[in-house]
């Protein structure tokens, strides 16, 4: 019961995923869509359960009855739109340039899953650029619902005494399985892109620059040629931007910049670029960019390889020692807590089996504790080409959760239970204040706010 009501809450909050993707493998049904519920001024309809329910079944199984799984998601779907609503009222930014960062993300997987950029666009029957514009707007209410639930519980704690009543109350027979855990440790060698390289992309720019000077179209030529995926349909407009956002050079020249003007060659952590004053209000700019990448070079990428997998070999010939290497030789900013890999949810150095990245678990799953792999190519978290040496520190096997062990894991379930309540009180006071009607097909749902009123 603890698993399935925390796996549904949780992934009902991040439905706009789901709507907008439905899974490849599922064929997409016809139906004549409705309208099931009115919250404030926006709408839940029937194609935006339907699709959800059978992408949770794709992801979850058959945990649940149809009917018992449809309604949580349908409360959802409600609490959602209740946190758009009255994320709008609360003015909570989201700012064009947080949007097209999330959607470079979000495409980027899309276009993974589907394995093409053709095959996603033969599956909706549009152009990528359209199916990119109409997401677009559900993401950024996504954004504004998501910034709005964090300010509900942005003050949410929990206590060590907490946590072990939590547990403690658990039935004996909901205490969750856990998977093996895993400690991984990394060394990261980023290809060294070579001055001849720079200096080729650095010029292309420069001629890039003259042309604009003698009168070419700026945004001709973004469009054209920026690497930027997320501007350049639009000429590199960037859209309103606050400060704090971007790239600390890219910024200061943005800011800099006066009406008329095209910036000089600024290079950032992404490349090349020039920009193009658009407006300016208070800690907002728009600019224009035109975005050239500084990429490796097959020679650098290749010397990047060798050396990692000289590096491999001494660990494997007990040369050196594999936290001597991480210091010595990971360029990686992790090297000086020994080249940990880090959960970004917990924070912490342990995975869960289901929480590996997929890049991670194909190579991991394969090697002993302490073993080393070969060189793995992925990309950096600047998005950078690299090459990487994994190997597990620790491995623990499957076992029914307990405190000793788990800590960290309860806490998370006791913290997220907390939130859940917290959000049901946000909840219960705003609905009174808000229009909602729901179908009278889904009124006899048992929800856990009071979204029917007699």
């Amino acid at each position: 019961m603890l698993k399935a009501n925390i796996k549904i809450k949780n992934f009902v909050l991040g439905l706009v995923l789901i709507c907008l993707f439905p899974a490849a493998s599922i064929n997409a049904q016809v139906v004549v869509d409705e309208v099931i519920a009115v919250i404030g001024k926006h709408i839940v309809l029937k194609s935006d359960l339907d699709n959800s329910y059978q992408q949770y079944r794709a992801q979850q199984g058959l945990h649940g009855s149809e009917q018992s799984v449809k309604c949580e998601i349908m409360e959802g779907l409600m609490l959602s739109k209740l946190l758009l609503h009255h994320g709008e009222l609360d003015s909570v930014e989201v700012s064009d340039n947080q949007v097209s960062q999330s959607m470079d993300m979000r495409m980027a997987y899309f276009i993974q899953q589907f394995g093409s950029e053709k095959a996603m666009e033969e599956y909706y029957g549009k152009p990528l650029d359209v199916i990119r514009e109409e997401m677009s707007e559900m993401v950024k209410e996504q954004m504004i619902a998501d910034g709005k639930q964090r300010e509900v519980v942005a003050d949410i704690a929990i206590t060590p005494s907490e946590v072990q009543d939590y547990f403690k109350n658990l039935p004996k027979d909901s205490i969750p399985q856990i998977n093996s855990k895993y400690e991984i440790a990394q060394i990261v060698r980023t290809p060294v892109i070579s001055q001849e390289v720079k200096d080729e992309v650095y010029n292309r720019m420069n001629s890039f620059r003259e042309r604009i000077l003698k009168g070419e179209s700026f945004e001709t030529l973004a469009i054209l040629y920026s690497e930027d995926p997320g501007s350049a349909k639009k000429g590199g407009e960037t859209g309103m931007t606050k400060r704090g956002t971007w790239d600390p050079n890219f910024e200061v020249a943005a800011f800099n910049l006066k009406e008329g003007e095209i910036s000089e060659i600024v290079e950032s952590q992404f490349g090349y670029h020039i920009l193009k004053y658009v407006g300016r209000r208070g800690d907002y700019v728009n600019v224009k960019h035109i975005l050239l990448m500084v990429k490796p070079s097959y020679e650098d990428i290749a010397k990047a390889h060798t050396f990692l997998d000289s590096i491999g070999n001494l660990i494997r010939n007990d040369s050196i020692e594999f936290d001597l290497a991480v210091r010595r030789f990971s360029d990686d900013p992790g090297r000086i807590n020994g080249g940990y890999v880090i959960n970004p949810n917990t924070g912490n150095s342990q995975f869960r089996e289901e929480e590996l990245d997929p890049a991670i678990g194909f190579t991991v799953k394969k090697l002993k504790v302490d073993e080393v792999s070969a060189p793995v190519a992925f990309k950096n978290k600047d998005r950078k080409d690299a090459y990487r040496l994994l190997i597990i520190k620790k491995k623990t096997l499957p076992h029914k959760a307990n405190l000793n062990e788990d800590y960290d894991q309860i806490q998370d379930w006791a913290l997220e239970e907390k939130r859940q309540r917290a959000m049901q009180i946000w909840a219960k006071e705003k609905i009174t204040k808000t229009y909602i009607r729901v179908n009278p097909d889904y009124v006899s749902c048992k929800y856990n706010s009071p979204w029917i009123t007699k």
